[in-house]
C-alpha cells in the first residue's frame, strides 16, 4: 500500500447494522467525520468499513472508530483497543448508558416461568457474546441442575437468524439485544411476530464506543470530543433518531467487568452449558 493508503484510517459500525438502518448510519459517519476533522484528524474515510468480518475490523490498527460487545472489551481484543464512550440507547431495557436482553419464546409457549424452560432447545448467537450467550446465562443458571439446564445449544452467528431459528422450531428460547430488539420492532416488526418475551436480563454497560489502542492518546482524545459535538448536532438529530442513539456516558473500564461477574457466578454454580469450553453442545 502506498504512504497515504497506510496512513488512512477506518471506521466502522457494526453494532445494530441493519439494511434498514445503513443509510442513518452512513449519515452519522458524515456528520461525525466533520466534526472530526474540525478536531484536526486527518486521513478520515469516506464511508464505513462494511463486509468485513468484526474480528478483523477490531483488530485494525487504523481503525478511528468501532463498536463492539463489552465481551470484546475486556477478553479477546482488551489489548487492541481503547474505550471511547458508553452510548446512551432510548430503547425498552436500556438505562443510562446500560443495556439489558429480553429473553424470548414462541408466542404459544404455555409458561412464563424460566424454570419452566428446563430441557428446551435454546438458541445463542456466539459463545463470545454477552447479549446472546452470557446473558442468557445468567438468567438460566440458578435454575441449572449438575450444569445443564437446555438438552441442547445451537449457535446460529446472529441475532436475527437466532429469531428465523426460534420461530420456524429449530429452537425454542433465545436472548436478544433490548437495542436491537427496539430496531427490529421499529423497522422490521414483521422479524418479531410470533414471538414474546418471557423474561430480562441484568443491566450491563451497553457496547461500547472504541479506537485502536495503537492510535496515539490525543487521537484518542479528539476522537472522543467529535464523537460528543456530533451527538448534539441537530443536522444529525434525524439520523441519531433512526438509531436509536440519545448520547454517550463516560464510564471507568472497570464497569465493563460486570458482563466479567455475571460470567463468574454462573461458572461457580458449575452451570458452564454456555460456554465456549463446552462445544460438545453445539449442534
Amino acid at each position: 500500500p502506498s504512504w497515504r493508503e497506510r496512513r488512512m484510517t477506518i471506521s466502522c459500525l457494526p453494532w445494530y447494522r441493519l439494511p434498514e438502518t445503513e443509510r442513518a448510519q452512513d449519515t452519522f459517519w458524515a456528520g461525525l467525520a466533520k466534526h472530526l476533522r474540525r478536531q484536526g484528524l486527518r486521513h478520515l474515510p469516506g464511508h464505513l468499513t462494511r463486509e468485513v468480518s468484526v474480528q478483523s475490523l477490531l483488530a485494525d490498527p487504523r481503525m478511528i472508530l468501532g463498536q463492539c460487545c463489552g465481551y470484546d472489551l475486556v477478553y479477546g481484543f482488551s489489548a487492541t483497543l481503547g474505550y471511547l464512550a458508553t452510548p446512551r440507547y432510548s430503547a425498552p431495557g436500556c438505562g443510562i448508558g446500560t443495556y439489558s436482553s429480553f429473553i424470548l419464546v414462541r408466542q404459544n409457549e404455555k409458561s412464563d416461568d424460566i424454570s419452566a424452560l428446563r430441557g428446551r432447545v435454546a438458541v445463542i448467537n456466539g459463545f463470545n457474546s454477552h447479549s446472546g450467550a452470557n446473558a442468557l446465562r445468567s438468567v438460566v443458571a440458578p435454575f441449572s441442575r449438575k450444569g445443564r439446564f437446555f438438552s441442547k445449544v445451537k449457535v446460529s452467528g446472529g441475532h436475527v437468524r437466532s429469531l428465523d431459528m426460534l420461530l420456524d422450531g429449530q429452537a425454542d428460547v433465545m436472548a436478544i439485544d433490548c437495542v436491537l430488539h427496539a430496531l427490529l420492532l421499529r423497522h422490521r416488526p414483521g422479524a418479531l411476530e410470533g414471538t414474546r418475551v418471557v423474561g430480562q436480563s441484568a443491566p450491563v454497560p451497553a457496547p461500547p464506543f472504541v479506537i485502536s489502542a495503537a492510535l496515539p492518546d490525543e487521537t484518542r482524545k479528539r476522537v472522543r470530543e467529535g464523537l460528543m459535538e456530533a451527538l448534539v448536532d441537530p443536522a444529525l438529530v434525524d439520523a441519531r433518531s433512526i438509531l436509536l442513539l440519545e448520547g454517550v456516558e463516560l464510564l471507568p473500564a472497570h464497569e465493563y467487568l460486570k458482563i466479567v461477574e455475571l460470567e463468574a457466578v454462573a461458572l461457580r454454580r458449575g452451570y458452564f452449558e454456555l460456554h465456549a469450553t463446552t462445544p460438545a453442545m453445539v449442534d
